[in-house]
């Protein structure tokens, strides 16, 4: 028997009556009436409701038949609700291969991650000009004058060519008091390894010559990454060659410190902190360079539909003078953003600025950190069901997991002082152990109740030290190879 519960895997049991006792046992550990403290109650209710789930859809033939043969990617298929019930494995197939087919096509639109921005600026300083008597007489001199001044659109998409390598296309047009340009970049980007990716960047524009760029980025930590940006503009004054690096590090888990050096035509250093909580985000920021050297503080506030409507209030001062900025963000769909911002400065005036976001998929990182803390709150619902198994197993001198490790374990003297990527899963594996026995399929281990992928991208193992009959033994297997301990269990 091999039970998974995650949001990626489901129960995978060899008959229906084992179905049935792994269920029972899934919904003893994870009933929400078994926790008295409230938070583990919530966090058993949403592991229980899984175990249903997971039930509902291999109790079903139909349903079972599907995930037999193609696993949840084959749940995922829409379409499936209006197939007949009682279709063979071989019509089973032919259909999932149709579904499949329409949805690769919808997928192909959105795998080129459209992202644009229309931004437009109003210049509304007639609004508060007073006006000589001498013009009150004029034909409509008495309305003020309202007019666009600047107007900034952007596209960017991009087309994954391997695993590894994506390309992306990005132009801008500008225009500002009557005069404007654009230009269009093509870069083509490489991820390396699970720390960092490399990129190269071609560009052409009728406000500067052609570009060439290369980008790289880079953990140094868990916490600290690093990017670094040359540049080579070539224009009719010749080669203007360009450096930027920034440098990141996680504060705490809302606040990150930014350090940035800027070496070329407008050379400067600037040094940034920004929070972004459930209900603001803020940033400070100071700037020292040339031409332009300042200090701005941000604020925005986010009501309680936080992602739907923003405020926000901004200042920032230099040597170019002062600026006041308010307004607004309202989210209009899933990936779209509509927004509105007045500027008041010295001596630019006053400006109504409104801006069209199409906003990006969202990174993967959170997905992880969403993981992790699934792990973590199974871990803590396991812990009286785990202590009933080691009474029962020490009585019987049975299977006792001292120590149990997953993740990535470097064993070359040569890379010693390369980070150790595990989890300890001591708690999760003994929760797994059934009649003296721990079996594990040949699949990844990172689906298990409490488990989670430390190291996404990279080669994983686990790593078991347990006790059988009052004998110390210690095993290892990689992510995906079968596991059966101790070693005579059939």
């Amino acid at each position: 028997i091999y039970v998974f519960l995650s949001e990626e895997t489901l129960l995978f049991l060899a008959s229906q009556e084992e179905l049935k006792a792994a269920y029972r046992r899934l919904c003893m550990l994870y009933h929400p009436d078994k926790h008295r403290d409230p938070e583990l109650k919530t966090q058993a209710e949403r592991l229980f409701n899984l175990v249903h789930q997971a039930y509902e859809v291999l109790s079903d033939p139909q349903t079972r038949a599907i995930y037999d043969i193609y696993g949840r990617r084959g749940l995922e298929m829409e379409g499936w609700e209006v197939v007949e019930r009682k279709r063979t494995a071989a019509e089973i197939r032919e259909e999932f291969e149709r579904l499949q087919r329409e949805r690769e096509e919808r997928r192909l639109q959105q795998r080129t991650n459209p992202k644009g921005t229309i931004s437009v600026g109003i210049d509304a300083t007639d609004l508060f000009d007073r006006y000589d008597e001498e013009y009150e007489d004029v034909p409509g001199s008495s309305f003020p004058q309202i007019e666009i001044n600047k107007m900034h659109i952007s596209q960017s998409i991009e087309a994954p060519l391997t695993s590894t390598d994506t390309a992306i296309l990005s132009g801008n047009l500008s225009t500002q008091n009557g005069n404007g340009g654009g230009s269009i970049n093509l870069a083509l980007r490489r991820v390396t390894s699970a720390k960092g990716w490399g990129e190269l960047e071609f560009g052409a524009g009728d406000l500067h010559g052609p570009l060439f760029g290369l980008k790289i980025f880079r953990n140094l930590t868990p916490r600290c990454f690093i990017t670094t940006h040359c540049a080579l503009q070539f224009s009719s004054r010749g080669v203007r060659p360009g450096l930027t690096t920034v440098l990141a590090r996680n504060l705490d888990k809302n606040t990150m410190g930014y350090l940035q050096w800027r070496w070329g035509i407008q050379s400067a250093m600037n040094t940034s902190i920004v929070r972004d909580t459930k209900t603001s985000h803020f940033t400070v920021a100071m700037q020292l360079g040339i031409p332009h050297s300042f200090m701005m503080v941000s604020y925005q506030h986010k009501f309680q539909d936080e992602d739907q409507t923003r405020v926000k209030g901004s200042l920032k001062a230099g040597f170019f003078g002062t600026i006041v900025e308010y307004g607004a963000e309202r989210k209009i769909s899933r990936h779209s953003v509509l927004g509105a911002t007045v500027s008041v400065g010295v001596p630019q005036g006053v400006s109504l600025k409104i801006k069209s976001l199409e906003k990006q998929r969202e990174n993967t990182a959170s997905d992880i950190l969403q993981k992790k803390q699934e792990a973590e709150a199974a871990v803590r619902l396991m812990q009286e069901a785990v202590r009933r198994i080691i009474e029962a197993e020490e009585a019987r001198m049975g299977l006792i997991i001292v120590n149990a490790w997953y993740g990535k374990f470097v064993n070359d003297n040569s890379r010693k002082n390369e980070k150790v990527k595990v989890i300890d899963v001591t708690v999760p594996l003994q929760c797994l152990v059934k009649d003296s026995k721990l079996i594990l399929t040949e699949a990844s281990k990172a689906g298990l109740p409490g488990f989670y992928d430390p190291c996404v991208g990279e080669e994983k193992s686990l790593k078991v030290l347990y006790q059988f009959r009052g004998v110390l033994h210690q095993v290892m297997a990689a992510d995906n190879e079968a596991l059966r301990i101790p070693k005579q269990c059939k």
